[in-house]
């Protein structure tokens, strides 16, 4: 049984239709590595009625007898190349897979082959056309188409933007689902709430954290900003009225330092009330 994030799926696989397509588009596909478009066909046989197969890396590697990695890079390149898309939803808080859901891209199988499709093998290609030709006639939203290389490349852009990278995995599925919800969920919108969120950061930045990742793109890049300046608060300085000291009597304390005490111009009373005075002006002038 194929395995997802290294735990048994609650679902079981369905057993592959015996007939699997491969179309021209994806066989003459010269950029697609290896096996590839043999990858394909089995992604084809194993979709069920709901459009999707969740086999896991390893179970594509024991059928074809190579290595994960070997796996991984041929799924990239039909991404790439618009064959087919997928969804990866992690474990809360990790970069665990929990869910892998693999999608045949909606015009990947043509609905009219040149090469008809043999009496006895019809009723097992059932399930297959049956999804492809449901997908092919519902009006998909231009969010939901699209494709998840580009959402991987849009949210990166907005990623590296944002200051606090805890959570990316979390992030990436809110900002994935919030993105299908609706054509003007767009990077543009994101951005310009992101610039008030930076401008927030800064005005508050004394106390203020940004949050991680996965919470603010959990729909808290809506939420209501205040972005009016905040005043300082300076206090109040106290303005000590100082008195100055007069420079006649700096002068007259220079000359009776000068003098060592002694002058012919005035008397020791008058010296002893001049240095009264004198002790008085600086004790209030300090």
């Amino acid at each position: 049984m194929p395995m997802i994030g290294g735990t048994d799926m609650t679902e079981t696989v369905e057993r592959p239709n015996y007939y699997a397509i491969i179309p021209a588009s994806v066989r003459y596909d010269n950029s697609l590595p290896g096996k590839a478009s043999l990858l394909y066909g089995e992604i084809t046989a194993l979709c069920n009625q709901k459009g999707y197969c969740w086999a896991s890396d390893s179970y594509f590697a024991d059928l074809y007898g190579v290595a994960k990695s070997t796996i991984q890079t041929w799924l990239k390149a039909l991404e790439i190349n618009g064959h087919i898309s997928r969804d990866v939803i992690y474990k809360e808080g990790t970069r665990e897979i929990e869910h892998r859901y693999i999608r045949i891209s909606v015009g990947g199988i043509p609905k009219n082959q040149s090469t008809p499709t043999p009496k006895n093998q019809r009723e097992n290609n059932t399930s297959i056309n049956t999804t492809v030709n449901n997908t092919s006639n519902k009006k998909h939203s231009a969010a939901n188409a699209t494709p998840l290389v580009q959402l991987e490349k849009d949210f990166e852009e907005i990623w590296q933007a944002y200051p606090n990278k805890k959570g990316k995995g979390q992030a990436f599925n809110h900002y994935k689902a919030w993105r299908k919800k609706a054509v003007d969920h767009t990077n543009e919108y994101l951005f310009n709430k992101l610039d008030r969120y930076k401008q927030y950061i800064k005005l508050n930045s004394n106390w203020y954290h940004p949050l991680n990742g996965a919470t603010w793109f959990n729909g808290r890049f809506d939420d209501e900003l205040d972005l009016t300046p905040k005043t300082q608060n300076r206090g109040y300085q106290k303005n000590a009225r100082k008195e100055i000291i007069p420079q006649w009597v700096k002068d007259q304390k220079s000359q009776h330092n000068a003098n060592h005490g002694t002058s012919n111009h005035i008397s020791d009373d008058d010296r002893k009330r001049l240095a009264d005075r004198l002790a008085k002006l600086e004790s209030k002038g300090s």
